[in-house]
């Protein structure tokens, strides 16, 4: 049974409900982002999940900030249709239900299929979307070497099972051909890619060319586009930390990758400013470097022989290539490295565009051997000198047999490039392999 109230007396009339009723409330308010609810003081909380009453149906809504008097909710859908002292009824929390059913399927982040191939089939269990992180003293160790496919990748950034990396990139450099190359060819069991603000001509491009019938055959993939409500935008990132959380139980080794964290951070400034926070830095409100850990540290190593871990990588759009604008320095404080792609390498030709000098895997020392260091070593001072004289040599100003140093590094830096370049359909050689070559390029 459902309890009608209307917008006045919601809060006077609501009571106690049995098994089977619902507690309702009802709409007071109505701004562009959010609605303010009465009728529902004492039976929420910020993260409660509500269902408003609309002429199209239901409409989600999730609870962001709480008065004496009302709540405030953001929807996931837009609010047009919904009138003053429509019906407002509360919903629990949020959960999903993923499953291995979920492997080749593109879904929304409240579960539901947008791939036209039909229903889901639930997983065994529901899980919730918002949890803690894993506990840091009982989380197991970071795992052997990841063999990612990617040459520039292996040889410079060398990451390990449970690692999290940072692609730092401005629009259009690359970033989604290089997560095509990674979902493809990374060593893991199970990928799940989150597509956060992106274009909507897009998606169909990004898995039927860049990604294929093979990476989506082991991929979950959850899109919310450019034009989704900005919840719809956030919930992407905890949906797709869910999933992947999920397969990690069931001990598959699992890639985790999101474009864009920063299209994540947008979303939660928007919902931090309609539940009334003030903004701070550059116009982020202080929520957003909050919500940003809570996401981040979810990814990781598993719980001490609990499951497989989440490898993460996460890119970061810098807006006017700005390294250091407040969210990309967030993300860089947190996860284990960052591999930055610079539009200059793209228009030279050289693709993945990856600077390598400027890109950095903290978990490098301990997975390298005795005799790999080395090679990494002269190769990173090789490119470092050619860097430095290159404004000289264009000039004419060096003349060879200066330095011999110098003279090496010129010789062998376009070897190096040559090595560092890779098509998105080269096959992947392996990162034992890439070693190999990396050293064959600097003889």
């Amino acid at each position: 049974m459902t309890i009608a109230l209307s917008a006045r007396r919601a809060a006077d009339a609501l009571r106690v409900v049995g098994s089977g009723e619902r507690i309702q409330g009802a709409v007071a308010s109505i701004d562009a982002l959010s609605v303010e609810v009465t009728g529902l003081s004492g039976f929420v909380a910020v993260g409660s999940r509500l269902t408003l009453a609309s002429p199209e149906g239901e409409v989600p809504a999730e609870v962001v900030a709480i008065s004496p008097k009302a709540a405030r909710a953001v929807a996931f859908a837009p609010l047009d249709g919904i009138r003053l002292g429509a019906p407002v009824a509360l919903a629990g929390t949020a959960t999903l239900s993923p499953g291995p059913g979920w492997l080749g399927r593109v879904v929304d982040p409240l579960g539901r299929p947008v791939d036209g191939k039909g229903p889901l089939p639930p997983g065994p269990v529901a899980l919730p979307v918002r949890v803690k992180a894993p506990e840091a003293a009982l989380r197991a160790r970071l795992g052997p070497r990841l063999d990612l496919g990617v040459r520039a990748l292996d040889g410079f950034c060398t990451m390990r099972r449970g690692q999290r990396l940072g692609l730092f990139a401005a629009s259009g450099v690359g970033k989604s051909t290089l997560m095509s190359m990674l979902a493809r060819g990374a060593d893991c069991d199970a990928a799940v890619i989150c597509l956060v603000g992106e274009r909507g001509r897009e998606l169909r491009e990004f898995i039927e060319d860049d990604l294929g019938e093979e990476g989506l055959a082991r991929s979950v993939v959850v899109c919310a586009t450019s034009d989704a409500p900005a919840p719809m935008r956030r919930e992407a990132a905890f949906a797709a930390m869910t999933i992947a959380e999920s397969l990690a139980r069931e001990g598959k080794h699992v890639l985790l990758m999101m474009d864009s964290v920063t299209r994540f951070a947008l979303a939660c400034r928007e919902i931090g400013l309609a539940a009334g926070e003030v903004p701070a830095t550059r116009g982020y409100t202080p929520g957003v470097f909050a919500e940003l850990p809570r996401l981040l540290e979810r990814a990781g190593p598993c719980l001490e022989n609990q499951g497989g871990h989440i490898t993460g990588l996460f890119t970061v759009l810098v807006e006017g290539d700005d390294h250091d604008e407040p969210v990309a320095d967030a993300v860089r404080g947190i996860l284990d490295g960052h591999v930055v792609l610079d539009r200059k390498i793209g228009e030279r030709g050289r693709w993945p565009a990856i600077d390598v000098l400027r890109s950095l895997s903290r978990t490098v020392p301990g997975c390298l051997t005795e005799a790999e260091r080395p090679v990494v070593l002269r190769a990173r001072t090789l490119l470092s000198i050619a860097a430095e004289m290159a404004d000289l040599v264009r000039l004419g100003a060096y003349r060879a047999g200066t330095d011999p140093a110098v003279d090496e590094a010129l010789r062998l830096a376009p070897r190096i490039e040559q090595f560092l370049a890779q098509r998105k359909d080269e096959p992947r050689i392996g990162v034992d392999a890439a070693f190999t070559r990396l050293a064959e390029a600097m003889r």
